[in-house]
């Protein structure tokens, strides 16, 4: 049985990178050998194989040809004439496109050493151009290799804006595209996520409410970049730095400012209310692609109360207790710590302000803290029925206040 490793596995080690899962082509096989030696079938699409001991993936080498608009649209061919060229041929990146086999030598029939070397991000064929996820796929890369030196090769960047044009990113269903978003706001550097997508205009088509960001001014003294969509990738990059992989605290600090997008332009560079204007935007961005429950109601919390927990000194203790009773915090005490990474992310996703201190987000958690602290067995003069709730609301707004004093 000839066994190649492929994709990222060889990718990373070649940059040097943690490795991860790693995937495997056999060349000369049928579906019925594969059994035959143990492996259990997992594939539904295509023949891929369990290894009755490793657990790990192996899939037959096949083909593909393009049968229908969209990301499925596909015929996949595999048979033991197939050779280990003609699956690399298939694959989306150059240096995704490069095999090792037993004795490890590379197969890079495609020069995706040489890009590897190079930092750049190329496709294989113009084959790419039949698969819009690999846009996705694209920016997720950038997002995650940017740091490294790496950019798009500008033909394949081309190819790119032709399937945007050609509306190829309109057959994305809602499912795939979180998928990778999820992924990219998970990565170290998810402004090049969005300026990936920009750059080819499929922003617009998939998140339209971020990139009308682009060009709105915001007031210079509080934001040195200006710029709008400038400072969102600024705030998602921060949000990276503060909280490595979580996409969660990512896509919150994606959408925090929406509503910048709908200031009329006579206010510019004020943005009156857009705190509160953005909520109508997160939820159509929440609801177009499906985000699971708890990433759409953090992005609301966070886009409804930034601009609280960025004054909180200002708050009047019973003013921050019903905005820790908005975000649930005293049954979900885990959102306080995300409100303040979130917000920190925001305060500090600013052009000359990545190193400054933000002090606010221990003082909400502070006044949290103290507040849960309290408890009703504990209340004086054994409130019963309806009283309980006023009389722990009250208890509640005293340890928020002396905890501000502290």
């Amino acid at each position: 049985m000839k066994t190649y490793l492929v994709g990222g596995a060889v990718r990373d080690a070649l940059l040097g990178l943690a490795p991860g899962d790693r995937d495997w082509v056999v060349v000369g096989e049928s579906p019925e050998s594969m059994a035959a030696a143990g492996f259990r079938p997992v594939g539904a699409d295509f023949p891929v194989f369990l290894h009755p001991r490793t657990g790990e993936e192996y899939a037959l080498a096949r083909t593909e040809r393009k049968s229908a608009p969209g990301y499925k649209g596909f015929v996949f061919h595999a048979d033991p004439g197939v050779s280990l060229e003609q699956d690399l041929a298939r694959r989306d990146f150059t240096i995704n496109a490069i095999a090792r086999d037993a004795e490890g030598a590379l197969i890079d029939p495609f020069h995706g050493q040489t890009d590897l070397q190079a930092r750049v991000l190329r496709h294989v064929s113009p084959a790419f151009a039949e698969d819009p996820v690999r846009i996705l796929r694209a920016a997720r890369f950038m997002a995650r290799f940017a740091p490294l030196g790496f950019s798009i090769a500008p033909e394949t960047l081309r190819l790119m804006q032709d399937m945007v044009a050609a509306g190829e990113v309109d057959h994305l269903v809602p499912e795939r595209i979180w998928q990778e978003v999820r992924a990219g706001l998970a990565s170290p550097a998810p402004s090049a996520f969005l300026q990936t997508l920009r750059a080819c205009g499929a922003l617009a088509v998939l998140l339209p409410e971020v990139d009308a960001l682009y060009g709105i001014p915001q007031r210079a003294e509080f934001h040195p970049e200006v710029d709008t969509g400038r400072h969102i990738e600024m705030v998602c990059d921060m949000a990276a730095r503060l909280a490595p992989g979580d996409a969660l605290i990512g896509f919150a600090a994606l959408l925090h400012d929406l509503g910048k997008g709908l200031t009329p332009s006579e206010q510019w560079p004020k943005h009156i209310a857009h705190e509160h204007h953005g909520l109508a935007p997160v939820q159509a961005v929440c609801a177009r692609w499906k985000v699971p429950s708890e990433y759409a109601a953090m992005a609301a919390h966070a886009c409804r109360e930034h601009l609280n927990v960025h004054r909180l000194q200002e708050l009047r203790p019973e003013t921050l207790h019903d905005l820790l009773a908005r975000i649930d915090a005293f049954r979900r005490p885990e959102r306080v710590a995300q409100l303040a990474l979130i917000c920190e992310s925001d305060k500090r996703g600013r052009l000359g302000m990545t190193e400054d201190s933000y002090t606010n987000g221990n003082l909400l958690q502070r006044c949290f803290l103290a507040a849960a602290s309290v408890r009703a067995a504990q209340l004086p003069g054994n409130p019963a029925g309806p009283a309980i709730g006023e009389a722990l609301r009250k208890a509640r707004i005293e340890a928020i206040a002396a905890a501000k004093e502290a």
